[in-house]
């Protein structure tokens, strides 16, 4: 591997964009490390007549997932994965979960020998029936390398504005963890490494279950419930421990001290989508529970195959 070393984002959505402007800003003070130029993967839409990738390149924003937000202009969006992809030395991945597998598919033989990878992907992977894997464990399978992951109490707009925030890349091999952050991190955007990925990641999927449960009482309780609501999040952070005991047990219970741990569920607890969802529906459940059923054809499927 070069002394420099190529950088590459697989995803432009309200995060990815947020986490390339950190990058790139980045990258344009520290090139003894790292080439100066970012390619981000990004997927090819219309806007307003202009292709997606043409705004972000000539008006350096994504004025669709990450809009009032400059980007460096050392950031590139490219709309074909295998030359965004291209000889990165470094690659994160920032995609939805749905998405994700079929992503990586088309990178499979195609990722450069050596090459290490960083997940900002929040999820669980179930590869057969009664099994629970992690994400990061798709990336390792199919591409062959190395995987860690960034986890921690980060929300998008925030910290594309510059505002102070805090984030755990994990990495067994922890001198990679620290390349990582050396591209990353910023006066505002501090990265803590640890070698504890399991629990790391485990803490980004399963904070949003403790979220809901936030939510729920949010809607039924409202401002006079705060208490219950301290517990709630209190005993869903015991129960997130207890979960990784069991189903990923060797891992260390000080990493849910981390951002990725209480720090992400307390942000979830009181501004994250799965939070708000739960508080709609606790209020409104029958108009809420229509929308789904409306909208969504899992919930059409199981509403009339099971309720």
């Amino acid at each position: 591997m070069s002394e420099q070393r190529r950088v590459a984002i697989v995803g432009s959505g309200n995060w990815g964009s947020a986490i390339a402007a950190v990058i790139g800003g980045n990258l344009q003070k520290e090139q003894s490390k790292f080439y100066r130029e970012v390619r981000m993967w990004t997927f090819e839409e219309l806007i307003n007549g202009r292709k997606l990738t043409d705004i972000i390149n000539q008006d350096h924003e994504n004025v669709k997932y990450l809009p009032g937000h400059k980007l460096p202009e050392n950031v590139i969006a490219e709309p074909d994965i295998l030359k965004a992809t291209e000889d990165a030395d470094l690659l994160v991945f920032v995609l939805p979960n749905q998405i994700f597998a079929r992503s990586c598919e088309q990178l499979v033989g195609k990722v450069k020998s050596g090459a290490i990878a960083l997940s900002l992907v929040k999820g669980l992977n179930y590869p057969e029936p009664g099994k629970i894997g992690l994400i990061s464990d798709i990336l390792r399978e199919q591409l062959g390398v190395e995987v860690g992951v960034l986890m921690g109490a980060n929300i998008a707009n925030e910290v594309a504005a510059g505002s102070f925030c805090e984030a755990t890349i994990a990495f067994k091999n922890v001198e990679h963890g620290r390349l990582f952050r050396d591209a990353i991190q910023t006066e505002n955007f501090r990265v803590t490494v640890v070698n504890d990925v399991a629990n790391a990641e485990l803490s980004g999927a399963l904070k949003n279950i403790v979220a809901f449960a936030a939510g729920l009482i949010d809607g039924l309780y409202g401002e006079k419930a705060r208490a219950t609501k301290a517990a709630v999040i209190r005993l869903g952070i015991m129960e997130m421990i207890d979960f990784a005991e069991k189903f990923f047990p060797g891992g260390s219970r000080d990493t849910f001290l981390e951002s990725c741990g209480v720090a992400d569920v307390i942000t979830s607890s009181f501004g994250g989508h799965n939070r708000k969802c739960a508080e709609a529906f606790a209020k409104q459940p029958h108009k809420v529970s229509n929308l789904f059923l409306q909208n969504n054809q899992f919930f059409r499927d199981f509403y009339d195959n099971f309720v």
